[in-house]
């Protein structure tokens, strides 16, 4: 089963690096997602935990984007980023589940 969801979480993350932006839209994770993801706060996944998020991941795009829309837990709907596009979400995922670069 752990191979199963390492599998599915890299297949995840390659989904995402293709198809996220080329820029990661700082100001928007800065001023929406970095609130909890920074710290961990309320149980989010942190920034940069490759663990943290690999069960987030392995639930699959479609589920996770409809966790984004909708809110999950203490997230609020949209991570309270309004103004992000479905590409913007993406490219945030892929920035805070990869290792810092």
């Amino acid at each position: 089963m752990k191979t199963l969801t390492a599998a599915a979480a890299v297949l995840f993350t390659a989904t995402l690096s293709a198809t996220a932006l080329a820029e990661v839209p700082m100001d928007k994770y800065n001023k929406s997602c970095a609130i909890c993801h920074a710290a961990g706060t309320a149980g989010a996944p942190k920034t940069h935990d490759v663990e943290a998020w690999k069960p987030h991941l392995a639930k699959g795009e479609e589920t996770l984007m409809k966790s984004v829309h909708n809110g999950l837990n203490a997230m609020p709907p949209k991570g309270m980023c309004f103004d992000c596009s479905d590409e913007d979400y993406k490219a945030l995922i892929e920035f805070m589940s990869t290792p810092a670069k």
